[in-house]
């Protein structure tokens, strides 16, 4: 069988070396060298001719970090490897996935393009913002779904009296997903935005009178919209507050507006490292799935295999 490679990029080393350590390989050796402007060089330090090469490396935050995957694959390429797979745990500009008002890019599908340019064969990520923007590219994507991470979780606790809510009406599908496998009602935190990042006004869709409310996001960025969500079914009578999300962007002020909501605890994965230590937000690690999809794709068997209900 062909030799499977496993690199890391700068800021996901945290992440990689645990995928590694699931995988039982050793991280290959790469060394990104950095002149005095800024621009970057990576180095690959072993042959790579032939191989299955995983990249490993979030976009987070987004511009130097996709700069650098970028060059890590062309490096690759040129170096022969016989099959790219860039593992983009955190996939970033995925918000920015079409034209909602005039002269603006649609950025998710040009980050599309600029991967498949450099090289990739193969893009596997985590809970892309939106499922469409699988289509904005024209090599294979694995999608894997943190609800193989939170679904396990969950099964371990009593959830006879959780109610599962979405932050937004863009989230429902993905509430759905949760509260139509534990057989639990769901609610809808329906919002309106005046800009980004900052909600003018929410409404709650549903009855949550004396449950424990889990609310089922994809990412939290200023955290603005989970934490009015939280404050409001509370207002309407919730017994308690969870969240979830599968990316912890967690920019501005959000560490200081979760500590303060009425959120009892956030849930998240480690696709994106903390900034900062919260006694109200729990880690868990994606490094298990991640390794066992890159094996699953270097022995092409199924990825959906390792999803529960699939």
């Amino acid at each position: 069988m062909v030799e499977v490679k496993l690199f890391s990029g700068t800021t996901s080393a945290y992440l990689s070396k645990s995928i590694a350590d699931h995988y039982g390989h050793p991280l290959g050796d790469i060394n990104v060298h950095r002149f005095s402007d800024g621009e970057m060089q990576p180095v690959i330090n072993e042959s790579v001719r032939g191989a299955y090469v995983f990249f490993i490396q979030s976009t987070y935050p987004p511009t130097e970090n996709l700069m650098e995957l970028l060059l890590m694959i062309d490096a690759a390429k040129r170096a022969s490897a016989g099959y790219i797979t860039a593992v983009i745990p955190y996939f970033g500009y995925a918000r920015q996935d079409r034209k909602d008002k005039p002269r603006v890019p649609i950025s998710a599908k040009l980050i599309a393009n600029l991967l498949h340019t450099a090289g990739a064969n193969r893009i596997m990520t985590m809970d892309f913002h939106a499922d469409q923007i699988q289509g904005f590219f024209d090599i294979p994507v694995d999608h894997l779904k943190s609800e193989a991470i939170y679904i396990p979780y969950f099964q371990k606790q009593d959830l006879s009296n959780t109610i599962f809510a979405s932050p937004d009406v863009g989230g429902v599908k993905r509430a759905r997903t949760y509260a139509k496998h534990f057989r639990r009602p769901l609610v809808i935190c329906d919002k309106y935005r005046k800009q980004a990042n900052e909600v003018s006004e929410m409404t709650v869709i549903g009855d949550v009178e004396g449950a424990d409310v889990i609310l089922a996001d994809d990412l939290v960025d200023t955290a603005g919209t989970l934490c009015r969500a939280a404050a409001i079914l509370m207002e309407k009578g919730a017994k308690s507050v969870r969240a979830m999300c599968t990316h912890p962007v967690l920019s501005g002020q959000a560490y200081e507006k979760i500590e303060n909501s009425h959120l009892d605890e956030l849930l998240v994965c480690d696709t994106i490292p903390l900034k900062q230590e919260s006694e109200k937000i729990k880690v868990l690690s994606t490094a298990k799935l991640f390794s066992r999809a890159i094996r699953n794709t270097h022995e092409h068997r199924s990825i959906s295999a390792l999803f529960v209900g699939d």
